[in-house]
Order: structure tokens, then C-alpha cells, then sequence
């Protein structure tokens, strides 16, 4: 059983310095979870928190049903995979992978069979007799992740670990990382500042800011249903933009109003935001939520500062009157600059946030 659960949890460096305040999570047993945020937000202190290498201020850290506030790094159970992948540059692939079951007096034939098991399913027979210097990065972080697989931990900790990386590396130990959850079997708590990382591989993502917990859902929670204007600008690519509107009742039809254009609310919206009529609120639409103008029933005109053609589909960059908006649409669409492009909204899709609390009305 190797769920792990802070319960009131508080970390303050000497001076003062509180970098989480009062953490409250419980991540279950076998599930991988991703904490998320950006620089500074208290994800590394966190898992540093886990492993036993930051002590807790106050509060309880469990591992399982056990209170592991005072448990040395080495009895908790856990395995770290580090950024800089921390291999002894001296040894080989075989004795970095070896050493922390050397430790343990493991014997040297059992030792050997679980070094040979990890190479042969992280694709690593062939590069045991090198040292991390004649290595790739992704060879080295294999072998990193190699190291921990072969003590067969409770807990896998991921620290920023493909950050090194380049574009099309990542994208690839991203799948086997998931892979090697699912064949492992084992609790995996992964940190990283990538949101695409975090919603292609997480069971559930816990988005932090400033050490406290914005939401922890699962990856389609947080992009459909973001629970504040920070998550929802945190997670989607291109980001989610936001416009400044106003909320009236137009012949009994709840609208929001922004740069001149009347966004019909749909009728479980309307209802939502009742009380909010003559009251600014910030409208959250998803670049990816605009619609070709023929197939809307709600079309806004701006002008066109700039299309970029990602491949697949285009981005298009627009003014509507002094509010920037960024559009995607598929790649046959490509309007010049310093045009005017009437483009659709699914109403459908509309988010929004109170201006205030900046915490969501309705989705």
C-alpha cells in the first residue's frame, strides 16, 4: 500500500521564508499524479517533502498508514528520478544501475538478473558496459530511470526529468514513462512546469500556485471545467483568452457583452448568471472553441494581425477592437494580414469567471 497523504502539511525555511503553506492532498495507491505550476509554486519542495530530502515544517506526511514526518530518505521506500539524472560519471551503465542494490548486501546473481530485466525494458543490453559520458541524454535519463526500477519502490519520484530533453525526445520518454507506470504498477508522483507533459500523462494533476492547491482533477476536469482564471490559463496550448464583458438581460436573453459583440449564454449559463446582470465578468474561450462563420450561430468581426500555419492547423492572431484574441483553425484556413476575418463562437464552450474572486461562475 503505498498511497501518500499530507494532512495539514506546512513548510517554512529559516528566516521565515513559507514556501507551502497548508497542504492538503491525498494521492492513491498505483496513481500517477503530476504536480504542475509554475517556478517557484512549492511542486519540488513537495516531492523533495516525499522523499524525505526537505524536512516538514508542520503537519503529517503519511506513506502509506505510516507517519513518515521523522523516517530517513532510505526507509521510506521510494526510489527519485532527478533532472540532472545524478549518475556517477565514473561507473557504467551496469554498476549506476547496480550500486543502490550493492548497498543493500543484495546477492551478485540477483543483482545481475534485475540490472539485466530493467536494461532489456528500458533498451539498455547494449549500453551496459559505457559510461554516462558516451551516453545520449535520453540514454542517460533510461538509465536513471533504470536505477530506480531495479530497487522495486513503493513510490517513483519524477523531478522535472525530461526537462533536459530536446522537442522529439521528450515526446517519445513521455510514452515510455507511462508505459513503465503501467507495467511497474507502482504509485508514480511526476513534477514539471510542461502542461503537456501533465495532460498526457497524469491519472490526476494537482495545478499548484504560491504552495497551495488550485484544483487536483483529472486532466479533462481541468481543461473542460477549470475551477479559476489561473488554471485555465495555466492548462491548454495556445492559452485561453480572456475578455473583459459585461453580463445584461436583452429582451429575456441573458447575454455577455465584449468589444461591441453580444454572446447569447446558453440557457443553463443564463441561470448561472442571474445575479450577475449589469456586473463586469471575465468570458474565457478556448482558441480551439472558435468555429468556422458558416457553421455559428454567433460570429464576431476583428482584424486579422497575424496567421501562423502550425502544420495541422493555423493560428490566428486578432484584434476585436482593442481585445487580443488568439483563434485556432484548421490549416486551409489562412487569412492575410490587416483583414477583417468574421470568425464563430460555440457558445456551447464559453467560460466564465467572476472579475473579482476569479473564481468560475460556469463552463
Amino acid at each position: 500500500m503505498a498511497s501518500i497523504t499530507f494532512k495539514h502539511v506546512n513548510k517554512t525555511y529559516p528566516g521565515g521564508v513559507e514556501v507551502v503553506p497548508d497542504l492538503n492532498l491525498e494521492i492513491k495507491d498505483k496513481e500517477f499524479v503530476i504536480l504542475v505550476g509554475p517556478s517557484g509554486c512549492g511542486k519540488s519542495t513537495t516531492l523533495r517533502m516525499i522523499a524525505g530530502l526537505e524536512e516538514v515544517t508542520g503537519g503529517e506526511l503519511y506513506i502509506g498508514d505510516k507517519v513518515v514526518n521523522d523516517v530517513a530518505p532510505k526507509d521510506r521506500d521510494i526510489a527519485m528520478v532527478f533532472q540532472n539524472y545524478a549518475l556517477y560519471p565514473h561507473m557504467t551503465v551496469y554498476k549506476n544501475i547496480a550500486f543502490g542494490l550493492q548497498l543493500r548486501k543484495m546477492p551478485k546473481d540477483e543483482i545481475d538478473k534485475k540490472v539485466h530485466e530493467a536494461a532489456r525494458i528500458l533498451d539498455l543490453e547494449h549500453l551496459l558496459d559505457r559510461k554516462p559520458k558516451a551516453l545520449s541524454g535520453g540514454q542517460r535519463q533510461r538509465v536513471a530511470l533504470g536505477r530506480a526500477m531495479v530497487r522495486n519502490p513503493s513510490v517513483f519520484l519524477l523531478d522535472e526529468p525530461l526537462s533536459n530533453l530536446d522537442a522529439k525526445l521528450r515526446t517519445s520518454m513521455r510514452s515510455e514513462i507511462s508505459k513503465l507506470h503501467k507495467r511497474l504498477d507502482t504509485t508514480f508522483v511526476y513534477v514539471t512546469h510542461d502542461q503537456t507533459e501533465a495532460m498526457t500523462m497524469g491519472d490526476r494533476i494537482c495545478v499548484m500556485k504560491d504552495g497551495i492547491i488550485q484544483q487536483f482533477d483529472t486532466p479533462q476536469a481541468l481543461y473542460d471545467t477549470p475551477c479559476n482564471l489561473f488554471v485555465a490559463g495555466f492548462i491548454g496550448s495556445p492559452q485561453m483568452n480572456f475578455c473583459p464583458a459585461t453580463i445584461s438581460n436583452k429582451g429575456g436573453q441573458i447575454v455577455a457583452s465584449f468589444s461591441d459583440f453580444d454572446i447569447p449564454m446558453t440557457a443553463e449559463k443564463a441561470k448561472a448568471l442571474e445575479g450577475y446582470v449589469g456586473k463586469e465578468v471575465i468570458l474565457g474561450i478556448r482558441p480551439s472553441n472558435f468555429l468556422r462563420a458558416e457553421d455559428a450561430k454567433t460570429t464576431i468581426t476583428a482584424k486579422v494581425e497575424l496567421s501562423e500555419l502550425m502544420g495541422a492547423e493555423t493560428n490566428i492572431y486578432l484584434d476585436c477592437k482593442g481585445q487580443k484574441l488568439i483563434v485556432c483553425m484548421p490549416s486551409n484556413v489562412y487569412p492575410k494580414e490587416d483583414t477583417d476575418f468574421v470568425v464563430g463562437i460555440d457558445v456551447d464552450k464559453v467560460h466564465v469567471f467572476d472579475k473579482d474572486t476569479q473564481q468560475a461562475i460556469c463552463h
